[in-house]
């Protein structure tokens, strides 16, 4: 299976700037068909995407801009939010403008067939896959799987310590895997992220019982207070007045249960501050999950995702 990158892959490759180096190197992307991404200067009135290609102008026509966006499926802002940022294209032709200077017409659309024929339609879930998160909402993440084609991961599956939103994981243009949860029969993806961040096993070895260590408070409730050490592994404290969801803190762990998949807690302090996600870690670094068993052995409550069976289990902690 030929794989496709998601946008902003290519355009600094050697290769790619080879074929826009010159109006001969172009005219050989054009017979051959290839693949190449350079930036989004402009988007006119009539929403076509002006590329800067360096040694000629391209344009991508608006109905060429994505797939959907001549169907009226896909709404105009697809192309008008990839200004300043870069695209993939084939060069379908070479016309002449009003002042008699050449320029390309390109089609975004085009890559995107084919990737979506080549490529994300024969994705099976389980499969682990490059993506690049390009914005989000309450309810998930839109990432970018292959030349600009979205798929949406669910904020259930973003990990298995609860969060308030998306943004508590990730930002805008993050480069990420992620496991292929569901593919329909349109070939829409659907996305999972928390399979690949590790077993209740394997982030509470990370930890001690005695230890003191940093944490992040993801909700208060009467009986007590959740810190998340991990984004796969969450504590409960005992209720202290004044802590509020989002604070950062200090937290000694008190013990590690592997029965009952518990994590008990102090807070030492909590505190407001602005620190950057840490960088993930990644337990699985195969390109396929079958299944994924989240709870230990010795636990009688089982958590598990059997992607071949579109079957999720899921409890929060």
């Amino acid at each position: 299976m030929k794989k496709y990158y998601p946008e902003n892959h290519l355009i600094f490759t050697e290769e790619n700037k080879n074929a826009l180096s010159s109006k001969a190197t172009l005219k050989e992307a054009y017979y051959s068909g290839k693949i190449l991404e350079a930036r989004a200067a402009l988007c006119d009135k009539e929403h076509n995407l002006h590329v800067d290609l360096g040694v000629m102008k391209g344009i991508i026509p608006r109905k060429e801009g994505a797939i959907g966006i001549d169907d009226g499926s896909v709404r105009d802002i697809a192309v008008i939010s990839r200004v300043n940022k870069p695209v993939v294209f084939k060069i379908i032709d070479f016309k002449t403008d009003e002042s008699g200077e050449t320029y390309a017409v390109l089609s975004r659309r085009a890559v995107q067939q084919e990737c979506l024929d080549e490529y994300t339609s024969k994705l099976t879930p389980g499969c682990v896959i490059d993506a690049v998160v390009t914005h989000m909402e309450n309810f998930g993440v839109f990432a970018d799987i292959g030349a600009g084609i979205s798929a949406l991961m669910p904020i259930d599956s973003i990990s298995v310590s609860r969060i308030p939103h998306p943004s508590a994981r990730f930002s805008p243009g993050q480069k990420i895997k992620a496991v292929v949860k569901t593919v329909e029969e349109n070939a829409r993806v659907t996305l999972s992220y928390k399979e690949l961040l590790g077993t209740w096993e394997e982030n509470a070895a990370l930890f001690k019982a005695g230890e003191t260590v940093p944490g992040i408070v993801r909700s208060v409730e009467r009986y007590g207070i959740f810190v998340e050490l991990k984004p796969n592994l969450a504590g409960l404290a005992e209720y202290v007045p004044g802590v509020v969801p989002g604070q950062h803190a200090s937290v000694y762990i008190k013990n590690l249960i592997p029965e009952r998949m518990k994590t008990k807690l102090i807070i030492v302090d909590s505190f407001d501050a602005q620190y950057p996600n840490e960088p993930v870690t990644y337990f699985h670094t195969g390109d396929f999950i079958d299944r994924w068993v989240y709870s230990p052995d010795c636990c009688e409550k089982i958590i598990e995702t059997v992607f071949s069976e579109y079957r999720l289990t899921e409890t929060a902690i």
